[in-house]
């Protein structure tokens, strides 16, 4: 069983589904920790209500990015974390967390990357008026939404969709893969790691 944390900033939809797939035994993961960079977000409800330990500070708590970075580094070594799982972070993962965790955190992001990279990406995918958008599973480096891409699913974008259609038909679609792309990655881990 994979031992991982999921950072988040927001309301948290992709780390419920990430909680009720282990719930359900689909995904073979014990979610140790919740990291969160808003003490407003609503995601910390929902950790507690699953009963997972949080860690949630302001960077502006911290003399640098490097020192709020070492810190979390910190708590995910406390709870023997192996692998991470970005789901609606809204920051950029700097050195101090990739060097700790080189390979092992990924990222889901709403639009078919290399394509609107970075924040607002449906807003982004609106204005340009594409007609195929959709969701990008993908492993974090030290640029933008760069990293290799492991999956992605395309949405379609209708003349007469809002803003809130898209995300919804592409929250749908990231609430049933994000959770069954994780469980491949840590199979095919396990396969590969096997004497």
């Amino acid at each position: 069983m994979k031992k991982i944390a999921v950072f988040a900033s927001g309301s948290g939809s992709n780390f419920q589904a990430i909680v009720d797939a282990v719930n359900a035994g689909t995904l073979d993961a014990e979610i140790r920790l919740l990291v969160c960079d808003q003490p407003s977000a609503a995601v910390l409800q929902r950790a507690q209500q699953a009963r997972i330990d949080r860690f949630c500070k302001s960077p502006k708590d911290f003399v640098d990015k490097t020192a709020f970075e070492k810190e979390i580094v910190q708590q995910l070594k406390s709870r023997d974390i192996e692998f991470i799982v970005l789901a609606g972070y809204m920051r950029l993962i700097g050195t101090a967390i990739l060097k700790e965790y080189p390979e092992s955190i990924v990222n889901i992001h709403p639009s078919l990357l290399p394509d609107f990279p970075g924040k607002d990406a449906i807003g982004q995918a609106m204005d340009a008026g594409v007609q195929v958008s959709g969701m990008t599973i993908h492993y974090v480096d030290a640029g933008m939404d760069t990293g290799p891409i492991i999956a992605q699913t395309e949405i379609q974008i209708h003349a007469n969709d809002s803003r809130d259609d898209v995300q919804k038909r592409i929250q749908q679609a990231e609430h049933i893969c994000y959770p069954k792309v994780l469980q491949e990655l840590f199979t095919k881990e396990t396969t590969n790691t096997a004497p």
